[in-house]
């Protein structure tokens, strides 16, 4: 019993030690920023409430939008149960990211190793776990799903000022987003997101309820059917959809690492998730009720609900908070691109700005290739999110504490409803078979073919994609009359 004693004090200490070296980073800040307590205030943050309203402003942004279209190729009844159930699996694998994290700090610290001017990130972690081969897997996985989410976002607000102002094409308003959007280069961390993410999820909640309030005023459409679902490519395209939903916890390590106390996350995403429910889940439903199969052509909801203020509202409710996502997903890039030119110690805003602005051209070419708002999720989700924040923190927390001693001398024992670590290894296990088979394998197979289906129908670089077609000039019109 000595030797465990002695093992969970050195932890206790390990962590006091994080918190005391988490503070000493904030002093010099703090300091300097006590006469400006409101900018202080609204500009940096690092408490859990901070860390809660990061992981729900992240998590449910444009893909609130798509969800009703996701329900029309599920059906009601799935589309809720997926929801939920992956709902919880994504809070397990945060959870797991957090362990892991935690873990890793507290051995780097028992080596002295110091974080001042360094953000951890998830490849680190996993370098520092297992090894070279695993923070490659990371590294590129945690990458390019990142910079196809920042693509979404930028996909989303061209995608969203249309159904406001249609005098332009939506290419036309990527370019205009894109150049707005890179105006995040200017946020050093998470720790400056905390006004964001509060405004962020004041957004979302006003869009996700009017979404519900809007489609039950306007009630059923003529003759609304609810076919769904009807075949295995869209079943799987949309459940796919909402492993993407749910997905959003890439930037775990980052947001954690901006908390003064980072051993508190552990519960956090969870308790984000359940608020994420109260969003997503009535607004969904009430959409698909009132429209039904009509969804499946329409893959922004927006489309079809009438033009009027409270949509408008909506619209840049959303616009705004589309640009704060860009800079969720965007951040951890920002981080890493500094890291291999070393530039990640600057301490000037405008010269890391500066070095930051690379990373923003190729999220931009790519939104203009593939401008498929709805579809490009379920592609996302189904080849990245999967093995990104499921697969890879799963089979990373087996492989870690695969042996007795890593047990005994773990930072974070198992949590109090799971309290085996054989019960652990199991359902880690689980979420690894599933997601490979279910996830990516059907889902890749399913959202892959409608992709391709897409690009055929619209081509790359599609100038207005879903758009009506423009009315007939005068000429045209009287050509197809004489006809």
């Amino acid at each position: 019993m000595l030797p465990q004693k002695q093992a969970e004090e050195a932890i206790v200490s390990n962590l006091t030690e994080m918190e005391l070296e988490t503070r000493e980073e904030e002093k010099d800040e703090e300091e300097q920023q006590s006469l400006f307590s409101v900018k202080s205030l609204l500009w940096h943050g690092g408490s859990a409430w901070d860390a809660w309203f990061s992981c729900a402003s992240n998590q449910v942004a444009q893909v609130l939008l798509t969800l009703p279209y996701s329900f029309s190729q599920l059906g009601m009844l799935s589309g809720i149960l997926l929801q939920i159930f992956y709902g919880l699996m994504g809070s397990w694998t945060a959870y797991i990211i957090s362990v892991l994290y935690i873990e890793y700090r507290s051995r780097k610290e028992k080596e002295n190793v110091s974080f001042k001017n360094h953000v951890i990130q998830w490849f680190e972690v996993l370098d520092g776990l297992l090894g070279p081969y695993w923070k490659a897997a990371g590294l590129a996985f945690n990458c390019t799903f990142l910079l196809f989410g920042s693509v979404i976002q930028l996909i989303a607000c061209a995608s969203n000022i249309y159904y406001i102002n249609d005098k332009l094409d939506k290419r036309t308003w990527t370019y205009i987003f894109g150049a707005c959007c890179a105006t995040t280069v200017f946020i050093p961390s998470f720790h400056n997101y905390r006004i964001w993410s509060f405004l962020g999820l004041g957004m979302t909640t006003y869009t996700a309820w009017y979404l519900a309030i809007a489609a039950f005023v306007h009630g059923q459409v003529d003759g609304v059917t609810h076919s769904g679902p009807k075949k295995l490519v869209l079943y799987f395209t949309g459940a796919t959809n909402i492993l993407y939903t749910f997905g959003g916890h890439a930037v775990t390590v980052e947001i954690m690492h901006a908390m003064w106390k980072p051993q508190k996350f552990k519960y956090i995403y969870l308790l984000a998730t359940l608020y994420v429910f109260t969003l997503t889940l009535p607004s969904a439903s009430a959409v698909y009720w009132a429209f039904g199969d009509e969804l499946l052509n329409h893959s922004n909801a927006f489309s079809l609900l009438p033009k009027n203020g409270f949509r408008d509202a909506a619209v840049i409710l959303m616009l705004i908070h589309q640009f704060i996502t860009f800079g969720f997903a965007c951040t951890p890039l920002y981080f890493v691109w500094e890291k291999v030119i070393g530039m990640h110690d600057t301490k000037s805003i405008c010269l890391r700005a500066l070095a930051r602005l690379p990373v923003v051209i190729p999220i931009w070419f790519l939104a203009i290739i593939f401008p498929f708002f709805g579809p490009i999720n379920s592609a996302v989700g189904a080849l990245l999110v999967s093995f990104t924040v499921y697969i890879i923190p799963a089979l990373a927390h087996m492989l870690t504490y695969r042996k007795a001693s890593a047990r005994q001398n773990a930072a974070e024992k198992p949590p109090f409803f799971m309290p085996s670590w054989t019960a652990m290894y199991a359902f880690n296990a689980f979420i690894v078979v599933w997601v490979l088979v279910v996830g990516f394998g059907l889902g890749g197979w399913a959202s892959m073919t409608n992709f391709i289906r897409q690009i055929d129908t619209f081509g790359l670089f599609a100038k207005c994609y879903q758009c009506k077609p423009p009315p007939p000039t005068g000429a045209a019109a009287a050509a197809a009359n004489h006809h």
